[in-house]
């Protein structure tokens, strides 16, 4: 993985341009999930919705990312009410160097997309903890309770 401070910015929620480093000196949780409005990701970003104000309670800022459009993001964040920016990697930017991209199967076609997984970076820009091919129920508390760890 690269360092995840980097400088690289991408398009986000609400106009923004957003930057990893931009959360230097708090923890950050970085959650990337394969599509807007499916299923599983929208009960992991309900989750971590439902989770935002612990997560703030433990000093830590949350953002997804996907490949989806910042429109899409921006429809799919309105819908289901998410307190959170949701960064467009349409290029893989952020994508390749946390090597999130998986081959899968999909209807019975190879795809490239990408595989469910979640990063605790620490208030140093330090990776912490990733989870990688994760199963979306659930998941957002026990990121919160390894987040509570780091106090």
């Amino acid at each position: 993985m690269t360092d995840p401070t980097s400088e690289v910015r991408l398009p986000a929620t609400g106009g923004k341009q957003l930057a990893l480093s931009d959360f230097l000196g708090k923890r950050l949780v970085v959650y990337f999930y394969p599509k807007d409005s499916t299923p599983g990701c929208t009960s992991e970003a309900q989750q971590f919705r439902d989770l935002y104000s612990a997560f703030l309670a433990a000093g830590c800022a949350l953002v997804g990312v996907s490949r989806d459009s910042v429109r899409s993001h921006e429809n799919f964040k309105n819908k289901h009410d998410l307190p959170f920016d949701l960064i467009s990697d349409a290029d893989e930017t952020l994508c390749s160097p946390f090597a999130v991209l998986k081959t899968k199967t999909l209807y019975g076609k190879t795809v490239r997309g990408i595989e469910r997984s979640t990063f605790v970076i620490d208030a140093d820009g330090a990776l912490r903890h990733e989870w990688r091919g994760v199963k979306a129920d659930g998941h957002a508390q026990d990121v919160l309770d390894f987040v509570k760890t780091l106090a």
